[in-house]
């Protein structure tokens, strides 16, 4: 049976067509964007650019999709291509091992990007560049110190409440001369755990990660 039995009843042949000749960028591969890359896979996406600069550590076993005690020490990129690879043997994927930012040099050629990055300037240099090149470009807000999973919303960044980090953006994108950025963020109050570090559970993130591959699939597909 073909890979795409089920999805050509939801988005037809010429959906199934754009999503094949799609290129799209995942930023970061963590607990958000590798459940975003994963979905981009299943759905057929023709080719994937997949960055991140970081490797399997042991703290990314409690949520993120390729962290698995085979792939400690692993880098993020590659463990996600060979996973994408071995869903779809058909398909392009491009593995950077960097981190995105100002002195970083790569080819803007993307149909789509989705931001899954943790850093905040380097989330605005990305939103930043895809507007200068009118490309596509959906943003996760703050996953971390959250516990409703069914919290998520998508809108423009300048609409959003709550999100300590959407307000953190909010001025930095205006200084940058960004006046929309279409993004995920969750409505829930962060919880205090008392933690400098972002607390999170496996049931939460990847739930942005799959709004995000969705807004990006009904986008190339003609389905918003």
């Amino acid at each position: 049976m073909d890979m795409f039995e089920r999805t050509l009843p939801l988005v037809g042949e010429e959906g199934i067509k754009k999503l094949r000749g799609a290129h799209v960028a995942v930023f970061g591969l963590g607990g958000v964007g590798s459940y975003a890359a994963e979905a981009l896979a299943r759905a057929g996406v023709g080719c994937l650019t997949v960055v991140d600069d970081d490797v399997v550590t042991p703290s990314n076993l409690n949520r993120q999709l390729y962290a698995l005690h085979s792939t400690l020490g692993m880098a993020k990129c590659d463990v996600a291509k060979s996973r994408i690879l071995d869903i779809n043997p058909l398909a392009k994927v491009n593995a950077l091992k960097m981190r995105f930012g100002s002195g970083a040099a790569m080819d803007f050629s993307f149909d789509f990007v989705v931001d899954a990055i943790d850093d905040i300037p380097a989330k605005v240099l990305l939103a930043k560049t895809c507007a200068e090149r009118n490309i596509p470009i959906i943003s996760c807000m703050g996953t971390g110190n959250k516990l409703d999973a069914c919290a998520f919303k998508v809108a423009d960044v300048f609409s959003t409440s709550v999100c300590p980090l959407a307000k953190a953006m909010r001025k930095l994108l205006k200084d940058a001369g960004v006046t929309s950025l279409k993004v995920v963020y969750s409505a829930e109050p962060p919880q205090k755990t008392g933690s400098r570090t972002p607390a999170s559970l496996p049931f939460v993130p990847p739930v942005a990660g799959m709004i995000l591959a969705g807004e990006a699939i009904k986008h190339l597909c003609g389905k918003e």
